[in-house]
């Protein structure tokens, strides 16, 4: 059995992993780590990674990003690989993940939806095809509660498409006023509202015709479902930095 420390264990993320994981016959849930710490629970909650005593396997983090330093810190001095499923992330902590690979393995992806990743290879494959000749633009929406914006998973289908142009393409995030004609950049487009799980399309717009392609999550359990596969993939796997399409590799 796979023992897993759920960080963020008192979010609504944790709480979607929490209730699959009970049910589980691979992998369980034996503590947590959450500011608001909670010994009363099915499995002890700390406030702080230094105070967590269970032995466990592999971390799942649905945090924030202000829990990154402490759960890297935890993760390389006993050795448990970890699966970074929060966004929002600063250029020094995407550098401070890359060094922790470098001594326990980390599992990192915008999104661990399987439709997501697939899109992604079809934006690129779209991308491609059409070349310059059609503009790129990605609407991605968002529950009213969601803190960063674009999302992780707008920035890495932006990603997919610019890797078809070497990376070439600027990123635009909205426009405002009087900001000329349309140049070479990829727009990026934030709506938040209401409890909209998360919905991103990409267009590709040209003369005469557009061509969308996108992906709608109904539920945060896709999410949670997908963290769990990848922490049971991860467990006992050696340093490095791993994502979506190692695991893809190996399942499908």
């Amino acid at each position: 059995m796979i023992r897993v420390l759920i960080c963020g264990a008192l979010g609504r993320m944790g709480a979607n992993i929490r209730e699959m994981l009970s049910g589980d016959g691979e992998a369980k849930a034996v503590c947590g780590v959450d500011p608001r710490g909670d010994m009363t629970g099915e499995f002890p909650v700390y406030p702080f990674f230094d105070k967590v005593k269970e032995d466990v396997d592999v971390i799942i983090d649905f945090s924030s990003p202000a829990a990154l330093s402490d759960e890297l810190g935890y993760a390389i001095k006993n050795g448990v690989p970890a699966v970074i499923a929060s966004t929002g992330y600063t250029p020094e902590q995407l550098e401070e993940i890359k060094a922790a690979s470098e001594k326990v393995a980390i599992f990192r992806t915008a999104n661990f939806s399987l439709g997501i990743n697939l899109l992604c290879e079809l934006v690129k494959k779209a991308a491609e095809t059409l070349g310059e000749k059609f503009d790129i633009e990605i609407i991605e929406k968002h529950h009213s509660q969601k803190v960063d914006a674009p999302s992780g998973t707008a920035l890495m289908l932006a990603d997919s498409a610019n890797s078809a142009f070497g990376g070439s393409k600027p990123y635009v995030n909205g426009r405002e006023g009087i900001v000329g004609k349309r140049g070479n950049e990829i727009g990026i487009h934030a709506v938040r509202g209401g409890t909209i799980v998360g919905e991103h399309e990409v267009l590709f717009c040209g003369e005469d015709e557009i061509i969308s392609l996108s992906h709608s999550a109904r539920s945060k359990k896709v999410f949670a479902a997908g963290a769990i596969k990848a922490a049971k993939w991860l467990a006992g796997k050696k340093a490095g930095h791993y994502d979506m399409k190692d695991l893809l590799g190996d399942v499908l």
